[in-house]
């Protein structure tokens, strides 16, 4: 599906969103630094879980609220409640007010917000695309964030530890423009019934409540979806540490590493420019290869996919504690980039087959627990490196994304004798 034949809304988000996500880029690999020299590594750590509880809360509020109110409400909502938190995060860092703690409150903030944006905005890609078609726009989706990886961590390597204040006002009123985007250009896509929607809400807030949780409690009882879930998390907290662990790592272990003599000069490289790097790797080689690889990977068995993505995260952690090479980091990052790239389409379009239409949003916002529950875990990688190690630590992460692995095995068998028991399913 080329880009010219898509929805007009469509193609307004994906320009308001890559504006959005190069500036987030700016700043976001660089907080894990900024919070562990602020609070030390154990506390930053604590925090960073903590602040990720509230965003698991807000994120399956934020597929109710999607599916009850609409997808264009509550991203509209979200973008303003965003541009808020981004200009307090400012103010915590402006000469008025010197402040880490508001500066991490504001950063609780724009996650719970983020949240609630991603379920309605991945549910409304569902509503208006095709289903043989929404793998391919997910992708593109994907690639436009991964180019904003590209050159949001450079222009962030100047800014963020020189210019946080200019920084995060830019952030805000980025995020105000995405959402006078989605006033202007985009509509309302759930397919749900408006009088179903209105019956719902006029019982009051606590009815909605407990019908919400009823109805997770239902999603959560589909033994395949819950499968789905449980690898999920356990790849995702490999993945989140390419913002958590790898930043501070890459600082720790590369310091002033010499790259070499080049015409007779000593180039030597910061940990800070060396992850800068990295994650632009990362972010240049999902933009180039992303629609390649998910073209290629529809035509294997979805189950080995997704076994051979976990296998690449954890075999990438391996290679990372190893050595310390900045030329070997490049080669796994490489390694960790393929298994991200190898599930990118897939796994959306695997969530729609499941979902019923009428609880699409809430769906895809419980699929998002994969990365919520995976943020939330996750920030115990940095207290780790304190009580273990950094070896010990890569390796507890690769044994759990090998973990992930044998779970999506099991789940595809299952899935695979419904099929077979099932020829409707």
């Amino acid at each position: 599906m080329r880009i010219r034949d898509w929805d007009k809304s469509l193609k307004a988000r994906l320009i308001g969103e890559a504006f959005m996500n190069i500036t987030f880029w700016m700043f976001f690999p660089f907080l894990a630094i900024y919070f562990a020299e602020e609070f030390g590594k154990t506390t930053a750590g604590l925090l960073l879980i903590v602040s990720q509880v509230f965003s698991v809360a807000a994120n399956l509020v934020g597929g109710y609220c999607a599916d009850q109110y609409g997808r264009r409400t509550m991203m509209v909502l979200s973008s303003f409640g965003q541009g808020g938190a981004f200009f307090i995060f400012a103010l915590a860092n402006s000469s008025i007010l010197d402040s880490p703690s508001l500066g991490f409150i504001a950063f609780s903030i724009a996650s719970v917000f983020g949240s609630l944006y991603w379920p309605a905005s991945q549910a409304m890609v569902a509503d208006v695309v095709p289903e043989e078609q929404r793998s391919e726009v997910y992708a593109v989706f994907y690639t436009s964030m991964n180019i904003a990886v590209v050159i949001g961590p450079i222009l962030g390597g100047i800014f963020f530890f020189s210019y946080r204040f200019g920084l995060m006002i830019t952030a805000g009123l980025v995020c105000i423009l995405l959402a006078w985007i989605l006033i202007k250009f985009t509509k309302e896509s759930n397919p749900a019934n408006s009088d179903s929607s209105e019956t719902n809400t006029s019982n009051g807030f606590m009815f909605a409540i407990q019908s919400q949780v009823k109805d997770y409690g239902l999603i959560l009882k589909d033994k395949l979806f819950l499968l789905f879930i449980i690898a999920g998390i356990l790849g995702a907290q490999t993945f989140m540490q390419l913002d958590l662990l790898l930043p501070i790592y890459v600082k720790e272990v590369i310091g002033n590493q010499s790259l070499g003599s080049w015409f007779g000069t000593d180039i030597k490289l910061t940990g800070e420019l060396a992850f800068s790097i990295l994650i632009s790797e990362n972010g240049l080689l999902v933009a180039l290869l992303t629609v390649a690889v998910t073209k290629f990977v529809v035509t294997f068995k979805e189950k080995n996919v997704f076994f051979v993505s976990s296998i690449l995260y954890a075999l990438a952690m391996v290679v990372f504690s190893l050595f310390d090479s900045f030329w070997i980091f490049i080669l796994a990052m490489a390694i960790f980039t393929l298994g991200e790239l190898m599930t990118v389409g897939i796994q959306q379009s695997f969530i729609s087959k499941l979902a019923p239409e009428h609880m699409r949003g809430q769906y895809f916002a419980a699929a998002s627990l994969r990365y919520t529950v995976g943020r939330m875990i996750a920030p115990i990688s940095i207290p780790m490196t304190v009580w273990f190690g950094f070896f010990w630590t890569f390796t507890i992460i690769a044994i759990l994304a090998t973990m992930s692995a044998f779970v999506y095995y099991l789940m595809f068998y299952l899935f695979d004798q419904k099929k077979t028991a099932s020829p409707r399913v």
